[in-house]
C-alpha cells in the first residue's frame, strides 16, 4: 500500500473529514515519526510494533564491479520490530 492508497481508504472510511485533512494527518503521523528516530529516540504504537535506530557499523566491503575492497563508514538505519497482536493476526489460521 503506498501513502496514496492509505490517503483515500482513511478519506473513503471518514466521509465526515475532508481529503485534505486526512492527508495532513497522514503527513503529520509520518514526519513526527521520521523526526523521532532523527533524534534516536524509540516509537511504540501499541498492538503494532516498534520502530527504533540501530547503527550498523562499520566494516570492510566490495566493490562488486572490480572486486576492490572498500572501507564502509558506520551508519544508523532505521529498525521495525513487529508487535505481538500484529504477530498474532498475521500468523492465525483464516
Amino acid at each position: 500500500m503506498t501513502k496514496s492508497e492509505l490517503i483515500a481508504r482513511l478519506a473513503a472510511a471518514n466521509p465526515h473529514l475532508y481529503h485534505r485533512d486526512v492527508e495532513r494527518i497522514v503527513s503529520t503521523v509520518f514526519e513526527e515519526i521520521t523526526a523521532a528516530l532523527a533524534r534516536h529516540d524509540r516509537v511504540e504504537l501499541r498492538g503494532f510494533g516498534a520502530f527504533s535506530v540501530k547503527e550498523r557499523g562499520a566494516r570492510l566491503g566490495r566493490n562488486p564491479r572490480t572486486g576492490e575492497s572498500v572501507d564502509v563508514t558506520s551508519k544508523y538505519i532505521p529498525y521495525f520490530k513487529t508487535g505481538k497482536q500484529l504477530r498474532e493476526r498475521l500468523n492465525t489460521p483464516e
